[in-house]
């Protein structure tokens, strides 16, 4: 068997180029900007006026002896628009250069930083601001290009990341030249590897309408198959004893070839080499697109590298039950008249295919990174949603801004051609009104952030429909009286009466609508007074239009005066090895204040 080279740049000297002083100080600038505003907003931070300076603010380090000044926006929900030109560094009479990770460690007591933490941390930024560095030496596109870009193009010229996390592209575990191959800015082709797993040691589940010889046939052609069975065939053994595995290149070389060695020597494990199709790496890094044949399957494979709090495994028992929950949510969906008429529709995760290593299983803890090696899963591409005309974008891009300054949603606004607030309207019932739905006649939540939602545009950029995708472990059902059938029973969540509003106001209106009506305003494009007033008349049109959901509304209610600040850079601060527990996503909340609700009295 001939295995694959990894990858390799040039030269180790090329591999850094991107790495220039003038690149760093611009991804400096741009993350101290970031970590200044987020932390002030989870209260972590509390600047002080600067006297004679408008808009002026000031931050000191733990021990008072160096000051950080900048001027500053103030939006609704605490939401600070730093200028990233205005931050200086100061010493007593000395001026100083920024430097984030002497931001960070100058700040080590004030964020909550302990002493395993910190070093991490700090390697979270680095490669955070590397990752930067990289966007920032990569061609320009401007917003308005974009705009009018493929589906592939818009989801790698994201250059922000979740617009939470202040070390939001940690990545921990690439080196360089697997950053270049394998990171979703890149932009570089991606053959997966696929291995073949032992029956007795793997489990596959399906959706209803697809089995497991379906499923291969649909995704591998005719002669890689006939080159998997030859290469087992070679080795004694039968491809029909075992499930074949899509798997990361860099897992199987880092993990996979090393930690289940013995896996692989005893030919419970076979490693067949990389399938023929050319893949796309995603924003959530481990979801790959099919360019090859994009009406294939998306495939998530498992990823044991650290990033945003979490290591990127699959737990091949949790995947188990994926596809019917895919089930029972679709079948939900295409029930509901009001979900129906949004448009609505959820990318079923269709199958899923995970190995369970006896010697770890018997020694590693329920939840060890060990357990969540090996699995993978497809889920249906959005190329099979599509009309004429319509073409597919990443949620997050509405909150991109090109290094110009010009926005991405402001240039799809301008190119509809509508007022900015019918563009909004469509944009709401599109991706409002289908959450609003589901958590008020179903208690049902997502976790719906902008790299979770794929906007269907019209040809002239007006939001048509959502595609709600990374379902089964991001779902839960806040009912402990809904009967849901015994495979789906895991996501049923006992959340307390008074958090379970936070799904939506903190998902929605603080993670999303607070970055969106600022960078809206910034652009000229619409004012947050408007921004806001347009999203109460949906909410308010939505109840009335529901009256059937009155005792709901007032039992969760939208309009209220304030809401609990849910902190997400906290939970990552204190923990980012594993920030939540997902099968109790409540309980690691860290709950700070309260937020005034911007469409309370409206």
């Amino acid at each position: 068997m001939t295995l694959p080279t990894t990858p390799r740049a040039t030269s180790p000297r090329e591999a850094v180029s991107h790495l220039t002083p003038e690149r760093w100080a611009h991804a400096t600038r741009l993350l101290i900007r970031k970590a200044l505003a987020e932390f002030t907003h989870e209260r972590l931070l509390t600047p002080e006026p600067l006297d004679g300076v408008p808009d002026g603010y000031a931050v000191r380090s733990d021990d008072g002896a160096t000051e950080y000044r900048f001027t500053a926006r103030r939006f609704a929900l605490d939401h600070w628009q730093v200028d990233p030109d205005s931050i200086t560094r100061h010493r007593a009479t000395t001026e100083l250069p920024l430097d984030a990770l002497a931001f960070i460690t100058e700040l080590r007591t004030t964020l909550g930083l302990g002493e395993q933490i910190l070093p991490v941390y700090l390697e979270e930024i680095s490669s955070t601001l590397a990752s930067t560095a990289y966007k920032l030496a990569a061609p320009h596109v401007g917003a308005a290009e974009l705009a009018r870009s493929g589906f592939q193009a818009i989801e790698a010229g994201m250059t922000e990341g979740h617009p939470c996390f202040v070390a939001n592209n940690g990545r921990l575990g690439f080196d360089i030249a697997e950053y270049r191959a394998y990171a979703p800015e890149t932009g570089n082709p991606v053959r997966l590897i696929w291995v073949a797993a032992h029956r007795d040691r793997a489990t596959f589940t399906a959706c209803a309408d697809l089995g497991y010889d379906k499923l291969i046939l649909s995704e591998l052609s005719g002669p890689t198959l006939r080159r998997f069975s030859a290469t087992m065939t070679e080795q004694g053994l039968d491809l029909d004893d075992y499930f074949l595995i899509p798997v990361h290149p860099w897992q199987w070389w880092n993990k996979l070839s090393v930690t289940f060695a013995a896996e692989v020597a005893q030919r419970h494990l076979v490693c067949l080499g990389h399938g023929d199709d050319e893949h796309l790496a995603q924003q959530s890094i481990r979801t790959f697109y099919n360019t090859s044949n994009p009406a294939k399957h998306y495939v998530k494979t498992a990823l044991s590298v650290l990033n945003m709090g979490f290591l990127r495994g699959l737990s091949a028992s949790y995947m188990e039950a994926t596809p019917a929950i895919n089930d029972w949510l679709a079948r939900l969906v295409a029930q509901d008249d009001t979900l129906r008429a949004t448009g609505l529709a959820v990318l079923r995760e269709r199958a899923a295919v995970g190995y369970h290593p006896a010697p770890y299983e018997a020694a590693a803890p329920k939840g060890s990174p060990y357990l969540k090696m090996l699995a993978a899963l497809w889920r249906e591409s959005p190329a099979a949603f599509l009309n004429e005309g319509e073409k597919p974008a990443t949620m997050a891009s509405l909150l991109h801004v090109d290094r110009e300054g010009n926005s991405f949603a402001a240039a799809l606004i301008e190119d509809s051609g509508l007022p900015p607030t019918t563009w909004l309207r469509h944009y709401l019932d599109a991706y409002l009104t289908p959450l609003l739905h589901c958590f008020y006649a179903y208690d049902l939540v997502f976790m719906p952030h902008g790299e979770n939602v794929i906007l269907v545009l019209d040809e002239n950029g007006v939001p048509r429909r959502s595609l709600f995708k990374d379902l089964a472990e991001e779902i839960a059902v806040m009912n402990t009286e809904a009967v849901l059938p015994p495979e789906v029973e895991r996501i049923r969540a006992e959340v307390p009466e008074d958090m379970k509003i936070l799904s939506l106001f903190t998902d929605v209106f603080d993670c999303f609508f607070r970055f969106l009506a600022p960078t809206l305003a910034e652009a000229g494009t619409l004012d947050e007074d408007t921004f806001w007033s347009t999203v109460a008349d949906h909410v308010t049109a939505y109840q009335k239009a529901n009256p059937h959901l009155a005792d709901r509304f007032a039992q969760y209610d939208l309009f209220a005066e304030d809401f609990a600040l849910s902190c997400l850079n906290r939970l990552q601060l204190r923990d980012n090895q594993q920030m939540v527990d997902l099968q109790d996503p409540s309980g690691a909340l860290q709950l700070t204040g309260t937020l005034k609700n911007p469409i309370a009295n409206r």
